[in-house]
């Protein structure tokens, strides 16, 4: 094992000597967008404001130095928020005994955690091999538009009730139209448009959103002095995250089992899933195992530094890389950075305005809806545009992680329904001497006694009905006696195959004939052989080219009906 599997900050470190600029301005970018963002999961998590801070400072540290993505941000989340709150209060609330439920959410961080680990160094990051790409296309465009409708309320001055979803959201402020603030809705336009502007300039165009953020929240504290109801994030707490060992009481972990679990694989593939789609524009290789790895050492250690459970965000990391991030660097700076601001600037932060800062997350919405890839998916597969249209609409109207299973088992679905019905095509020889799939030519002539097909697909129990069903055909016909499978598009048998298969060859046999395999690869022919099916079939019957097949095959044939043959399709029947 490298050190670099061990330490995989080792990696990126040597890249930083050209990249820190970038990074810089990236996490200072992040800086901002954390300070309003952690304060208010803490609050949906029912805690105090600082835990969101603790946790804004600590775990994205550790998941950038232990995690695989250049350009996922951890920290507290919506998701993670809603459901530590979910699983606490089931045994305790903020109300009842405060401090009780902040010694239950910092416990179940820790055991999130761990599971997180476990599953990373077990290696199952393969897992995330099932979310497919029209799952993640659809994902990131649903979180885009719910990330920019959440903004709403900030851009137009509505106070939109929290925690309200996408369609109540829309109808809220349909309905409350005529209270908008024109003086907010000026700053988060005025924001917004300078974003874009500066983009355009060669210069500072990575500077486009801090600078956009700081120029908007000065024009909104200048407005302040002649309107009111231009929010700031207010108060900035100044407290550092102390070390405090959790309170390991086995009883309260026997508790939390079951939630600790749930907000685990919740947190993975949530944060697998972001960076993603980040990495769908950033082109960078992913390591899932890695990624599960950096997550769980995330939560696991930032617990010790009094944090509730982190994973992935979505608007972060999203800005980060909008901002010109190329390494992780870019999240340990941002986490430093809300530690200098907490120590020396909480004074100054307070004046970040909510409607420049909604007016910046709008534009990172609208980045994160990838509208060249939805019509790619659109004109190529209608499958695909329906497991992209679940998980949009599953992402805007249902829970996050809801709308990723939901859109996961319509794909798996999708596939195996593809899988279980592979394509065969039966071969003869044309004009030409080629043997060819007897639709793309119609010289193509078959033997009378030896019928030729090729399986494109595996030999499992999804797909045994609908190849049996095929045999079922052929042996009906009552005319070829020998079968000849070309089995190169066989990826792999398994043991209902391999015992279909085996009962399919006595069929033939007991006629008088037989199935005969050519091109099987050695993996395919892995339980056959292990399970004894070789010897059943015939070890005989396995070739590895056609002609070696044929010669033998010819043999076996009834020597008066090749006499009055008149089709003479081999060589052998010429000589």
């Amino acid at each position: 094992m490298s050190l670099k599997t061990i330490f995989p900050f080792l990696s990126w470190l040597p890249f930083i000597k050209t990249t820190w600029k970038d990074d810089l301005i990236a996490g200072v970018t992040g800086t901002i967008i954390v300070i309003p963002q952690a304060v208010a999961f803490a609050m949906i998590a029912g805690l105090p404001p600082v835990y969101g801070f603790y946790t804004a400072m600590v775990s994205p540290i550790i998941a950038a130095l232990f995690g695989s993505s250049h350009h996922l941000i951890s920290g507290p989340t919506t998701t993670g928020s809603i459901v530590v709150f979910a699983v606490i209060s089931k045994f305790v609330t903020p109300e009842s005994d405060l401090q009780a439920f902040i010694s239950l959410t910092i416990l179940l961080s820790f055991m999130a955690g761990v599971i997180k680990l476990v599953m990373g160094f077990a290696k199952m990051g393969k897992l995330v091999n099932f979310v497919s790409y029209s799952v993640v296309i659809g994902f990131s465009a649903g979180a885009g538009t719910l990330i920019a409708f959440k903004q709403l309320k900030h851009v137009f001055g509505i106070n939109v009730p929290q925690g309200s979803s996408f369609y109540k959201i829309i109808s809220y402020i349909i309905s409350h139209i005529e209270e908008t603030n024109i003086h907010v809705l000026g700053v988060a336009v005025a924001t917004l448009l300078l974003a874009i502007i500066i983009k355009k300039i060669k210069y500072i165009s990575k500077l486009n959103m801090l600078l956009a953020m700081i120029l908007g929240s000065a024009l909104a504290v200048f407005l302040s002095r002649y309107t009111q109801g231009i929010e700031t994030i207010g108060n900035v707490p100044s407290d550092l995250p102390p070390f405090k060992i959790p309170d390991f009481n086995f009883e309260n972990m026997r508790m939390l089992t079951s939630g600790a679990i749930i907000l685990a694989l919740i947190g993975l593939v949530e944060a697998v899933s972001i960076s993603r789609v980040i990495a769908l524009q950033s082109h960078q290789k992913l390591n899932s195992n890695q990624e599960f790895i950096g997550q769980g050492l995330s939560n696991v250690i930032s617990s010790f530094f009094s944090s509730y459970v982190s994973s992935g965000s979505f608007s972060r990391s999203g800005v980060n890389y909008q901002a010109g991030a190329k390494t992780p660097l870019a999240g340990i700076i941002a986490s430093i950075g809300l530690l200098l601001v907490v120590l020396f600037f909480a004074n100054y932060a307070e004046y970040l305005a909510k409607p420049a800062m909604g007016g910046i997350i709008l534009l990172v919405g609208y980045n994160l809806i990838d509208f060249s890839r939805i019509k790619e998916i659109i004109k190529s597969s209608k499958r695909e545009f329906v497991v992209l249209s679940v998980t949009l609409l599953g992402t805007l109207f249902l829970e996050l992680e809801t709308a990723l299973f939901l859109g996961i088992l319509i794909s798996l679905f999708f596939y195996l329904e593809r899988t279980s019905k592979p394509n065969i095509a039966v071969f003869g020889k044309n004009k030409d001497d080629k043997f060819i799939n007897i639709i793309r030519d119609e010289s193509t002539k078959e033997c009378p006694q030896l019928k030729m097909i090729r399986i494109d697909g595996s030999i499992y129990f999804g797909a045994v009905e609908g190849i049996s069903n095929f045999f079922s055909d052929l042996y009906d016909e009552d005319k070829e006696k020998h079968l000849l499978i070309i089995a190169n598009g066989v990826n792999f048998i398994d043991l209902a195959g391999a015992e279909w298969l085996s009962e399919e060859a006595l069929k033939w046999k007991n006629r008088g004939g037989g199935i005969y395999f050519v091109g099987l690869k050695i993996i395919s022919q892995d339980v056959l052989r292990k399970g004894g099916f070789v010897d059943k079939i015939g070890p005989h019957n396995f070739f590895k080219d056609k002609n070696s097949a044929i010669s033998t095959i010819y043999k076996k044939l009834e020597k008066e009906q090749c006499a009055n043959c008149e089709i003479m399709l081999f060589k052998e029947c010429k000589e």
